[in-house]
């Protein structure tokens, strides 16, 4: 009984660490200003959340234009030279990816791309859930 109980108290530690998300996976890029006009906001800059942490999406999450404004939680997993910073972030979609095609599943704003990953690359795998 002690044996468990050591075992989930130590489950219970590490869990805390690991900010498991149990999403969709894809892949990120980042992308520069200007950012506006938008698709979903055009030039209103009250659509940016605070500290920029937004994002534009590809064809497959755009949904023709319903995924404005949604929100979505994703961390970093892995990518060229370990970019990785070990946390999560909360990002509101403003925008279809302006590219064509679209390099990534979910393009970042440079803040974002900054509060997950180093710039040691552009593109990172991802995990995210909506």
């Amino acid at each position: 009984m002690a044996a468990m109980f050591l075992a989930i108290l130590v489950t219970a530690m590490i869990s805390k660490e690991a900010y498991l998300v149990h999403g969709d996976i894809g892949t990120a890029s980042f992308y520069n200003p200007p950012y506006i006009p938008t698709k979903c906001d055009g030039n209103t800059e009250e659509q940016f959340p605070p500290g920029n942490m937004f994002v534009t999406v590809s064809e497959g999450l755009w949904d023709n234009g319903a995924a404005c404004g949604r929100r979505y939680r994703l961390r970093c997993l892995s990518g060229p030279k370990r970019p990785c910073k070990h946390r999560t972030i909360d990002v509101k979609v403003v925008d279809f990816c302006p590219l064509m095609p679209c390099p990534s599943t979910i393009m970042l704003s440079r803040d974002a791309f900054a509060a997950i990953a180093h710039k040691r690359g552009r593109k990172i795998n991802i995990e995210y859930i909506q």
